[in-house]
């Protein structure tokens, strides 16, 4: 699976639990979950679980701490793909 695709496939989970004063072009590699993509810490959980579904992982709560940005889930993704 390409950069491209894991990237769009997060976008599509991101997407589902923006708030409505937040557009999905707004969702950029460097978008912080809660600071710029105003995401709760509630909704930051259920993000987790479906990206744990979408790509066939699991996240540990240390995987969570550290995901403050899409780039840094998408890190996370590909070390927890390349681990499988």
């Amino acid at each position: 699976m390409n950069e491209e695709t894991k990237y769009n496939k997060l976008k599509n989970i991101i997407k589902v639990y923006l708030p409505e004063d937040v557009s999905v072009d707004a969702i950029t590699l460097e978008s912080n979950f809660i600071s710029e993509l105003n995401i709760n810490s509630a909704n930051l959980v259920d993000i987790v679980l479906d990206v744990e579904d979408e790509f066939d992982i699991m996240l540990e709560n240390d995987d969570m701490d550290q995901m403050q940005t899409v780039k840094d889930a998408l890190s996370i993704i590909d070390s927890k793909l390349e681990a499988k």
